[in-house]
């Protein structure tokens, strides 16, 4: 999709003019891609980053034009994948007031932390009316054109990166992603009656990642440093750096389900047998998840996937299916004997836990990097799965089996999905435990000559909650 995108706003930078026919062609675009809502920050940042691609060196007019159809673009953005917030009613907006805010920013074509926070602050509490929120946003860029340079191009690429900024705050304090509703229906062929379900499992998996445009791309989004092998029972340290040299941490902020799921990581406590407590906040932030989680394609097509293959158990809609996802992720069991609940499949699965004097569970790359970047964890090394070729594990691999010590407490053997995203991995999760077995055989395609031949674990505790689940690379495939 990406790909797809930044070759049709090129298409209409070339002339840099939007008439009403262009106009309607950006929403019918962005109406037919139908990206999710954790795209809608990309979506818009792009506009800005190719527009820069076409600002001219000693023409003005030119570069004015430019700055009307990239606001064109954010307009079709705004309109076709976003809504205003509940409760805007505009009664304190002072648009002089935000006038003089966007030129004061201008000015110095920087904006820092202290006056990003200032616009966020005067939109939150000076937010405009509904019927303002074109207008408001339109400003930035028609104020922008007074501060064009006529010949010094890095001055004007500053400007339009100053532009985004402002567009940004507008964005993430007045509007809201519109529902999203994925229009893809499960194809009969790969039913489980039809094709058996080891192949109608391999089918639905690769479905999901190729319906994933969320997750992130290695050596952009985040850099892996594998360095030594092992076999799983060697103990030295085959990895004297750390195993994420940089992680773009931006995506967690900027992106819902990211965000959302970051805020679940710190409310749990590791070891088992210490009895869980689940706060108002943090029953809150589950639900957030959960909702930001099913607003996303995979999830979406994992919940249609499910339903097909047994209409009796998994619920027809969004809302039943919500509550049954919870219940098998979220709600405690008891872990350890002693008898408290100490314990959930979410925790063990993304967070991690300590028991019997090992690191159990925690399969997820996002909670290793937060780990790591703590001083919490210390990798030492990948165990590389079986090749069918000359495949080596290097940065780009998307499953790694790894060695690390957490807290002082050893992993020897943790396999875990690399910059995927958080609802591929619970929807993958979920519908292996939800209609597969315990030991689910399937061939995962990450890229068109790559590979892998993958085992997913699932295994169920306390009377059909998840217990476990995690992906096993039998094998890696490069062509």
């Amino acid at each position: 999709m990406d790909a797809k995108v930044e070759q049709f706003y090129r298409s209409i930078y070339a002339d840099l003019t939007v008439d009403r026919e262009e106009a309607q062609e950006l929403k019918d675009f962005l109406t037919a891609t139908n990206p999710p809502p954790d795209k809608n920050v990309w979506l818009r940042a792009t506009a800005f980053r190719i527009g820069c691609e076409f600002l001219s060196e000693g023409n003005k007019d030119n570069n004015v034009a430019l700055l009307r159809a990239i606001n064109a673009i954010v307009h079709a953005i705004e309109t076709t994948r976003m809504l205003p917030k509940d409760g805007l009613d505009g009664s304190n907006f002072d648009e002089d007031k935000l006038t003089e805010l966007y030129t004061s920013f201008f000015g110095d074509l920087v904006i820092d932390k202290e006056e990003n926070q200032e616009l966020m602050t005067f939109f939150g509490e000076n937010g405009p009316p509904k019927d303002k929120l074109v207008s408001c946003r339109a400003s930035a860029f028609r104020i922008a054109c007074d501060f064009l340079s006529e010949d010094d191009k890095a001055a004007n690429i500053k400007l339009l990166k100053c532009i985004n900024v402002l567009v940004h705050d507008f964005e993430m304090t007045c509007l809201q992603p519109r529902p999203y509703v994925l229009r893809m229906e499960v194809p009969p062929r790969i039913s489980i009656a039809s094709v058996g379900l080891d192949a109608s499992l391999e089918q639905a998996v690769q479905h999901m990642w190729d319906l994933d445009v969320n997750r992130l791309k290695p050596d952009v989004d985040y850099v892996v440093n594998v360095q030594g092998g092992k076999k799983p029972w060697q103990r030295g340290d085959e990895a004297p750096e750390p195993l994420f040299t940089s992680v773009n941490t931006l995506n967690f902020r900027s992106r819902p389900t990211y965000r959302a799921f970051v805020a679940l990581l710190d409310n749990y406590i590791a070891e088992t047998g210490v009895a869980e407590k689940v706060t108002d906040v943090e029953r809150r932030e589950v639900s957030t998840f959960l909702s930001a989680i099913l607003n996303t394609a995979p999830m979406q097509f994992c919940h249609k996937y499910c339903h097909a293959q047994k209409p009796n158990d998994i619920p027809r809609d969004i809302a039943g299916f919500k509550k049954l996802l919870h219940r098998i992720w979220f709600e405690l069991y008891r872990r350890n004997r002693n008898g408290r609940d100490d314990s959930s499949g979410f925790e063990h699965v993304f967070v991690g836990e300590i028991k019997d004097g090992k690191v159990s569970g925690m399969h997820n790359w996002i909670q290793l990097y937060m780990e790591e970047q703590k001083g919490a964890l210390d990798y030492k090394g990948y165990i590389k799965p079986k090749s069918r070729t000359d495949a080596v594990t290097d940065a780009d691999d998307r499953i790694l089996t790894l060695q690390f010590d957490w807290n002082g407490v050893e992993k020897s053997v943790g396999s875990s999905f690399i910059g995927t995203s958080p609802e591929f991995e619970m929807a993958i999760f979920t519908t292996c435990f939800l209609v597969g077995g315990e030991d689910n055989i399937l061939v995962l395609k990450t890229e068109p000559q790559e590979e892998y031949e993958l085992s997913v674990k699932c295994f169920s505790m306390a009377r059909g909650k998840i217990g476990t689940s995690y992906p096993e690379a039998r094998s890696h495939y490069e062509g």
